[in-house]
């Protein structure tokens, strides 16, 4: 069964502009966080801020989806991005040979203040970056050597150099011209809250050269949101020393 290509990230972090660049290819089937719906508004949802009032999928499971997600890679070349603070508790070495595995990564003074402007309730569990470190870690020490990481700032600051060495890394052939779309809806990423999080992505044409953006001063940032940093600062610095580089 053919391996699905994985892009494990954070919330936050240019992921998504990430899947529509991988949507627009045409030769992979792109899934957008199927984990995450089970695990937010799922049969059984997992997540702590949840209350009798948030949605909930009959039939829709973390099983489910493992399950589905097999049957998938049967039939078709296949990619996902997902987040894996959702299934930190469900990783086997069988469900792990499933994927190709690689990374995102971004500055937490970025993700975390974008997180805290979107959900100022945010839990410090669906920040991700523990989660994220845990299965790098799995990853590389069952094959032997890093899986391959790309930190967003460089990829926006190069994104066809950045991408074209990433595509390199998990073995398939670089596309320049899926890094080029039209403004519009994205009705396929916007299971959550009618696609909420993307107005950014709605309104973009492509992953274009950018400069960097500037440094966010977190010591502005509300004390929670401080402290939160502070915890998830060192698993981004891990998984930044194995960063791809231009």
């Amino acid at each position: 069964m053919p391996k699905i290509i994985a892009l494990w990230a954070v919330p936050r972090s240019t992921s998504t502009a990430f899947e529509w660049m991988m949507r627009q290819r045409g030769d992979l089937e792109c899934l957008h966080e199927p984990f995450g719906e089970a695990w937010y508004q799922g049969e059984n949802p997992l997540w702590p801020r949840l209350t009798a009032q948030s949605v909930r999928t009959p039939g829709l499971t973390l099983d489910g989806v493992w399950l589905d997600l097999e049957e998938r890679a049967r039939k078709s070349s296949v990619f996902i991005k997902d987040f894996p603070l959702y299934i930190d508790h469900m990783w086997t070495d069988k469900r792990a040979d499933l994927f190709t595995h690689s990374f995102l990564i971004r500055d937490p003074a970025k993700t975390i203040t974008s997180m805290y402007d979107k959900w100022p309730d945010f839990h410090e569990k669906e920040v991700g970056f523990p989660d994220q470190r845990e299965l790098f870690d799995r990853i590389a020490q069952k094959q032997g050597k890093a899986p391959p990481v790309i930190d967003s700032d460089d990829m926006l600051e190069d994104p066809f150099k950045i991408i074209d060495l990433w595509c390199q890394s998990v073995g398939i052939p670089f596309i320049e011209e899926a890094l080029s779309w039209d403004p519009g809806k994205r009705d396929e990423v916007s299971w959550w809250d009618g696609g909420s999080f993307h107005a950014n992505l709605r309104n973009s044409n492509g992953l274009k050269p950018q400069k960097r953006t500037q440094y966010i001063d977190i010591e502005e940032a509300p004390d929670r949101v401080k402290i939160v940093y502070e915890k998830m600062r060192p698993h981004y610095e891990h998984l930044r020393k194995h960063r791809i580089r231009g």
